[in-house]
């Protein structure tokens, strides 16, 4: 008779994570740079930061641009980024297909942004009732789209159905999209010379200006919700939506992609033509997630994503909370003060600013805190597990 061998599985522990930095050109220079101070603490080494030089983005994840050493990341803005959209699977595998070099991987991008500070930016397009407006208010738009484009827009009542408003709204962004730079200048300038008390947007589209003169993104600015976030707001990004994140810090998480299709706001590569064709064109602001609390110290934010959910964990000195064990890994990261983090039969792990610790699958944790600790969990969304 053959020995039977029974083959122990053994547990996986925590891993402390060395996090990548990108240094583009849109992020908050040295100290002022949450994402700065965050990867100083978490390299572990005397990393000086250079007080000029953009600390835009701390990654964790498994992304082949930015690996942490052994996803989600902390954003800190201060310039406006691309007005941009990311394909669905079908569409981006068309895409990947086709133009590799420009679309590299076959995947979807589904992201979510969880405000640090007030945080500014721009998510799909503003009501039917908000673009008359636009058009009846700011003539210069009607100059860069032309007469026939605005008459259709102005003409859409109550009854029109929710295709024909899509397709109006389609014709008119496209042409928008599709204007010469030599005109966005000319019309931005007329804006400027206005002696009227200018609307937020307009205000808004001034500052973008001269971020980012003659680019046809600043006049685009009028067709997209302007959305500012409160600390401990989010806003989840489904695939083909236009967004631009435009100032603030935030935590983002997404799905591992570097599909992006950008039109404005940028000096990276443009698809127009992709972005205007591949849009929802659906009307109205975007949903703001506020978390749903699950216990006295912690919040989830829960987007309609597979993919991932965020946690985040606020306490005060001596308390102590848990996280139970979850089907899939997890990956905390510690913005402020001390603690530990402990899992049966290991040694507590430290926990201070800038920590950022993978947690392996069925793993229940438990948090004590030394000092007011604040602390994020992304991981794979409960829902779907």
């Amino acid at each position: 008779m053959g020995e039977k061998v029974v083959e122990s599985k053994k547990k996986l522990l925590p891993q402390r994570l060395r996090c990548s930095v990108q240094n583009y050109d849109w992020g908050k220079v040295g100290k002022e740079s949450q994402v700065a101070r965050l990867f100083s603490l978490n390299s572990g080494l005397d990393i000086v930061v250079v007080v000029d030089k953009p600390y835009a983005e701390i990654w964790m994840g498994t992304h082949d641009s930015g690996p942490s050493f052994n996803g989600w990341t902390v954003l800190s803005v201060a310039k406006a980024l691309s007005i941009q959209a990311h394909p669905d699977k079908e569409l981006v595998r068309t895409l990947h297909d086709s133009h590799p070099s420009i679309y590299k991987d076959g995947n979807h991008k589904p992201e979510m942004a969880l405000a640090l500070t007030e945080f500014e930016a721009l998510c799909g397009f503003v009501s039917l009732q908000e673009l008359k407006d636009v058009i009846c208010g700011v003539p210069e738009i009607v100059e860069l789209v032309g007469n026939v484009n605005a008459d259709q827009v102005t003409h859409l009542d109550k009854h029109a159905g929710v295709e024909r408003v899509k397709t109006v709204l389609r014709s008119i962004f496209t042409q928008l999209m599709s204007v010469e730079k030599d005109i966005v200048s000319e019309v931005v300038s007329s804006m400027e010379k206005k002696v009227r008390q200018l609307t937020d947007k307009e205000e808004l589209v001034l500052r973008l200006e001269k971020q980012y003169p003659n680019d046809i993104g600043v006049a685009a600015t009028f067709f997209l919700n302007y959305v500012i976030l409160n600390p401990g707001e989010a806003l989840y990004l489904g695939a083909n939506e236009p967004h631009a994140y435009l100032s603030g810090e935030c935590m983002e998480c997404m799905a591992t992609s570097d599909n992006v299709v950008r039109a404005g706001l940028t000096p990276k590569l443009r698809d127009v033509p992709t972005l205007c064709s591949m849009l929802t064109y659906k009307q109205g602001h975007p949903e703001i997630l506020q978390g749903i609390p699950l216990d006295p110290y912690t919040k989830r934010y829960s987007p309609p994503f597979d993919e991932f959910e965020v946690d985040c964990c606020v306490l005060p000195q001596r308390a102590t909370t848990v996280f139970p064990a979850i089907s899939g890994p997890s990956i905390f990261i510690v913005m402020c003060g001390q603690g530990t983090m402990q899992m049966e039969s290991s040694n507590n792990e430290e926990l201070k600013e800038g920590s950022v610790i993978f947690v392996p699958a069925d793993t229940q944790i438990t948090i004590a805190c030394i000092s007011d600790l604040q602390l994020y969990r992304a991981g794979v969304n409960s829902k779907f597990l």
